[in-house]
């Protein structure tokens, strides 16, 4: 799973929607491994977004309160 066009939010849904297999009945211990790895991988997307997201209302307050 690459990085896309989705935003942040749709992110944050689609590894909601992740996390919530792992507690459903279609949950199989065999794709347990893969799906966790697609997860982590989403959650650290989800983290530099949040970071570039973070970055760039630093520069805006800073710009803002010269």
């Amino acid at each position: 799973m690459s990085e896309s066009k989705l935003s942040l939010n749709q992110k944050i849904e689609q590894l909601d929607n992740q996390v919530e297999w792992f507690y459903s009945d279609d949950f199989k211990l065999d794709e347990a491994t893969d799906k966790y790895k697609q997860a982590v991988t989403l959650a650290k997307e989800i983290e530099k977004d949040l970071t570039e997201l973070k970055n760039e209302i630093e520069v805006l307050s800073e710009d803002f309160s010269k």
